[in-house]
């Protein structure tokens, strides 16, 4: 009896609408979610850098275009400034790259742009 009288606020989980005809290839496209692809063209790394400056004042280390760079990477992955500069600093040796990585106050200094 207890069953049957609350049936109606029970919820009703529906039967999928598709269902998988070849587990291999669903397998590895699971498989593939995972995986994280970069690509760095030649002209970004000719732009990493900052260009000299000719007015006086500390030499700038940091390129607009690698600092909205970190600045996309900590968005899409939802990390802090010094994880973010921890994940670039990690990215490029794995891409065989010796590009300097802006630091964390580098970075947050680009939040206000």
């Amino acid at each position: 009896m207890p069953h049957q009288a609350n049936a109606a606020r029970r919820h009703h989980i529906a039967r999928p609408k598709r269902t998988v005809t070849n587990w291999a290839e669903y397998d590895a496209a699971l498989r593939q979610r995972g995986s994280l692809t970069l690509w760095v063209s030649e002209e970004a790394i000719e732009q990493w850098k900052a260009a000299p400056r000719r007015t006086p004042g500390g030499q700038a280390s940091s390129s607009g275009l690698a600092i909205t760079t970190a600045l996309k990477l900590r968005a899409v992955f939802r990390l802090a400034l010094r994880q973010t500069e921890g994940l670039l600093a990690s990215i490029f040796p794995l891409l065989g790259l010796d590009l300097p990585v802006p630091d964390h106050s580098t970075i947050a200094a680009g939040l206000g742009r």
